[in-house]
């Protein structure tokens, strides 16, 4: 994948400030390797590429908490339209890491808030006060749940309308059931747009056919990891990444 995307023009952290859409439209597309080569090659005249330090695929963790029943997952499976997740994300190449709280409401806008941290963890009267504010559940309640490796490649197209995020090589590590998993061939795209303003990016993927597939990293992970959870919502999920993987990637 390197050779592509170093065809891609660069843009900066800086550059981007304007396109951070923290109150935002996200759609989600769930796809293979193979397919996303095919959409860069498609893509690199209309969309500049994030550099950080001369680095473009850059490796994320993110540690999620929830609590003991596991009311964020539930809430995602029984298909409420308004919920939250609390997690900790580092950028490991850069050593950043942020405390977010991010919300989705009825009507199917994200807002996510967050502060700066320097620990990997929740603990702490700044971090207890900010979640206090935010989180809807007792904040001494929430423990780890689901932990994630990935690597992240970011688009902006040339209008900087919208930002793409484009995440491989997922890789899950459940705090309840011990059990670590991945999902080494499946590619999750996120479009963020602040409404629905016109999206290049959204015309490839038709051709592509490429559709709209809503995918949680945390949900996914858990149903993964954990067979003890309810998940008969989301197998119908699992089972089309399988298929995708097997009619991409083992041919």
């Amino acid at each position: 994948m390197d050779a592509i995307i170093n065809t891609f023009d660069p843009i900066t952290l800086d550059e981007m400030k304007s396109v951070r859409l923290m109150n935002r439209v996200d759609t989600k597309f769930v796809t293979t390797m193979p397919r996303l080569l095919e959409l860069l090659a498609m893509a690199r005249d209309e969309y500049f590429m994030q550099e950080i330090d001369g680095v473009r695929n850059s490796a994320y963790t993110t540690l999620y908490y929830d609590t003991p029943k596991l009311d964020m997952y539930i809430m995602h499976h029984n298909g409420c339209l308004g919920r939250q997740k609390v997690r900790v994300r580092e950028y490991m190449g850069s050593g950043l890491m942020f405390l977010e709280v991010k919300n989705k409401n009825n009507h199917r806008r994200t807002r996510k808030k967050r502060i700066s941290i320097d620990e990997f963890n929740i603990e702490g009267q700044h971090k207890h006060d900010f979640l206090a504010g935010l989180c809807w559940w007792d904040v001494d309640s929430l423990e780890p749940a689901l932990r994630n490796w990935f690597n992240r490649i970011t688009l902006v197209n040339k209008g900087k309308t919208e930002r793409v995020t484009i995440d491989t090589g997922l890789r899950f590590h459940n705090f309840r059931s011990g059990r670590d998993t991945s999902l080494d061939q499946a590619v999750v795209i996120e479009l963020k747009r602040d409404g629905n303003r016109p999206s290049p990016l959204l015309a490839m993927l038709r051709d592509l056919h490429i559709h709209a597939h809503g995918f949680s990293k945390y949900c996914m992970g858990t149903a993964l990891s954990n067979p003890d959870v309810k998940q008969n919502r989301f197998k119908p999920k699992l089972h089309y990444v399988d298929r995708m993987i097997a009619r991409d990637c083992n041919q």
